[in-house]
């Protein structure tokens, strides 16, 4: 994951200008479609979009492409449905903010989708929306399979899907969407909670890393949630002749959901703060602890070392030099010494 992709390549160029801006992609742009309407759906896979009829008033269409990074499929999109050339040049930057705009005669959406991989990691793609009057087209950056469950329902007929038009389809993919970002807390809530009890227990440097991953991913998630409460609360509020007020209602639980996703980021970052702090805090105890050990040991052995230079001096004339039981009593002396010390220590609770 990116913070910034590189944009340089569009330096200079004329807005409208078609370049693919993310990862380098060699794969065919699959893309499928669906026409429905009641009992009536078909689906068929569509190699070339020159082969995409307009879409037809009796049916509702919904295609779906996997991948922007084909400019000639985006422009060839573009002329069959008219579509403006800013909006094809948001699609093919996937370094947008999730966004919402109004071309009086279609809708673009733009939001990012977030999954978990096998490894953990959380992989961030962008999710491109253009609703018309009765389709609407999808365009994801790698193609991830999250839409299964809404092509799911409208195989089998199920809910009300099919008896609806191309505004609740919006609805039903935008909150496929927004659904995925739950499973997505639910991984990081177990890392935390994994992660405060490792703080506790036994804080190590490995600790550390793991505390600023999980920075770094919230970081993303936030990134893409965060714009998302503007754009679903507008879509709940839009005068756009296509969103009619049932659909309305679906658009205002989706922004429910959203804000709900944002609360819990925000309790995630302070928890993952306040576990930062704990480790600080837990480094610093134990430092604390072993350089008072260290302090008390030098402590110690100063007066014992101040005894032993008197006794080590080179001179002539020192009556305990030639007494027969000097030496037992210098060693008792520095023991006596040493365990006064040892027993203040304790008194004072330094040890």
């Amino acid at each position: 994951m990116k913070l910034v992709q590189k944009r340089s390549k569009k330096t200079g160029l004329s807005p409208g200008t078609l370049v693919h801006i993310g990862e380098n992609r060699t794969e065919t742009v699959e893309i499928a479609l669906f026409n429905y309407a009641g009992a009536q759906c078909d689906e068929r896979t569509v190699t070339n979009p020159g082969e995409l009829q307009p879409p037809s008033d009796e049916t509702v269409t919904w295609i779906n492409v996997g991948g922007v990074h084909k400019i000639d499929v985006l422009e060839a999109f573009g002329k069959q449905f008219g579509l403006h050339p800013l909006l094809l040049e948001d699609i093919a930057n996937t370094d947008q903010r999730p966004k919402l705009d109004d071309y009086e005669t279609y809708v673009f959406l733009v939001i990012k989708m977030l999954t978990v991989t096998d490894r953990g990691g959380i992989l961030v793609e962008q999710v491109s929306f253009v609703l018309g009057r009765n389709y609407v087209l999808s365009f994801q950056e790698n193609g991830t399979d999250v839409f299964r469950p809404v092509r799911d329902r409208l195989r089998a007929g199920k809910g009300r899907l099919r008896h609806h038009g191309s505004d609740y389809l919006l609805y039903a993919l935008v909150d496929a969407v927004v659904d995925q970002y739950f499973a997505v807390l639910e991984s990081l809530g177990e890392k935390i909670e994994s992660l405060q009890e490792r703080v506790m227990a036994d804080p190590k440097p490995d600790t550390l890393k793991d505390i600023h991953a999980l920075k770094r991913q919230l970081l993303f998630v936030r990134r893409a949630v965060w714009p998302l409460r503007e754009v679903t609360n507008s879509l709940s509020r839009s005068e756009c002749p296509y969103l009619h007020e049932p659909t309305k209602v679906f658009f205002r639980d989706v922004y429910d959901h959203v804000i709900q996703i944002v609360d819990t980021i925000e309790t995630f970052r302070e928890m993952l703060s306040a576990s930062l702090d704990i480790y600080l805090s837990s480094v610093s105890y134990r430092l604390n602890a072993v350089m008072r050990v260290l302090t008390v040991i030098t402590t110690i052995f100063m007066p014992l070392s101040f005894i032993a230079s008197i006794y080590g001096m080179n001179f002539e004339h020192m009556p305990e030099l030639k007494w027969q039981w000097g030496y037992p009593v210098v060693l008792g002396v520095m023991g006596l010494v040493a365990a006064g010390m040892l027993l203040g220590f304790r008194r004072r609770k330094w040890l």
